[in-house]
């Protein structure tokens, strides 16, 4: 019996989503836009050397039909894409409003948003007298720092010290329907942290606020502080069953690999392994060589995303990519007869655009195991419905 291994590469767009001048980063529209066409121009342009050189180089996923997807998307050819192609290859647009994870990992998994998110739009003084009440109620504190948009490394910079002399948690948003508080794992408590999280999300999750993100920190001012992996989202559940479910009410295995466990609010996965992106690819290779036959693996790798996107670190972003196309170049290699792996994205966050925020892309989709061919231009949801008709799954 086959197995898949469905692989969100967190952010990897490729620019074209027809409705990008509705998305913005501040008041410039999405529209132009393109997360690996324009990093893999920049590498040719020698603009992303630190750490690396040159053309930007991935075999793995210019084999699979990156750069056709690429081209499908957005009308972009890259010459240094330009191989013989063994995968299939789609580029794939989203219909629900939101370019987040959520949005994103929903409709990949076959259900598109069904409602608005609410999203914090004022980039000062973020949320309103009652939510910063409840917050300091449930924490126990006598304010809150932040009350934002920031950048999740940025704003621990700014209030960590502050945040370890008051107790004050730090609540920061984006773009995307989302409260982070950030807390120092020792002063404050990990523990502590992820309670107040838990507390909290069912009041912002009936106001249609997609996730209350626990963010922990170490550190201190002199050292400097740094984000811990012990990161926890309390996410909406989705309101009807999705791809993971429909393949474990098939009977069949289900595992989630990094943050898909918390984005489906831990239903439909019969296991969920975390940790770094380095971690992630160690337990994605455990499943390669051992998942059951009949099997789904739903993987993220968040690090393209958070440390680089957002951060609009070009070389930075370059460097994971050419990482994840050798490990993951690996594991295709050790997939068993009969498995697939599909390798796509949620959104895009090109590192060459304005602001720090997400940007509005097609995302490519990219098939090791069935061949060479072509899907063309699809929707998200049809990912899901190609994994389910793989694995002998019905889609409801």
């Amino acid at each position: 019996m086959a197995r898949a291994f469905l692989v969100v590469m967190d952010s990897v767009g490729i620019g074209g989503a027809p409705d990008a001048d509705t998305f913005f980063n501040g008041d410039i529209p999405d529209t132009g836009a393109n997360t690996i066409g324009h990093i893999a121009q920049a590498c040719t342009a020698g603009q992303a050397e630190e750490g690396r050189s040159g053309p930007l180089h991935v075999p793995t996923l210019a084999s699979l039909g990156l750069g056709a997807a690429i081209k499908a998307a957005s009308g972009l050819e890259l010459t240094d894409f330009d191989v013989p192609l063994v995968g299939t290859w789609g580029a794939a647009t989203e219909v629900s409003r939101g370019k987040d994870t959520p949005s994103g990992h929903w409709e990949l998994a076959g259900l598109p948003v069904p409602w608005e998110w609410q999203y914090f739009e004022r980039t000062e003084g973020s949320f309103d007298a009652d939510l910063i009440a409840k917050v300091c109620e449930m924490a126990g504190s006598d304010g809150i720092l932040g009350n934002c948009h920031a950048p999740g490394t940025a704003i621990i910079e700014e209030f960590g010290a502050e945040h370890i002399r008051t107790g004050q948690p730090i609540c920061y948003t984006s773009a995307d329907s989302v409260f982070q508080i950030a807390a120092h794992e020792e002063s404050f408590g990990l523990e502590r942290l992820l309670q107040l999280c838990a507390d909290l999300a069912p009041a912002l999750h009936d106001r249609r606020v997609g996730r209350v993100i626990a963010r922990p920190f170490v550190g201190d001012a002199e050292a400097g502080f740094t984000r811990t992996p012990n990161r926890r989202d309390f996410a909406i559940m989705p309101p009807k069953p999705v791809l993971s479910n429909w393949v474990q009410d098939a009977g069949h295995a289900t595992f989630a690999v990094g943050k898909i466990g918390d984005i489906f609010s831990m239903q439909g996965f019969d296991e969920v392994r975390k940790g770094p992106d380095a971690k992630l690819m160690e337990h994605l290779g455990d499943l390669v060589r051992d998942a059951p036959d009949g099997s789904l693996t739903f993987a993220n790798f968040v690090e393209f995303d958070s440390l680089y996107g957002h951060r609009r670190d070009i070389s930075g972003y370059a460097r994971a990519l050419e990482w994840f196309d050798r490990e993951i170049g690996a594991l295709i290699g050790q997939m068993c007869a009969g498995d697939i792996m599909v390798l796509t994205a949620d959104h895009g966050n090109d590192p060459t655009w304005i602001g720090t925020d997400h940007t509005r892309e097609r995302v490519p989709v990219l098939i090791a195991g069935a061949g060479a061919g072509t899907l063309g231009q699809i929707g998200f949801v049809d990912v899901a419905a190609f994994v389910a008709a793989h694995l002998g799954v019905d889609v409801p």
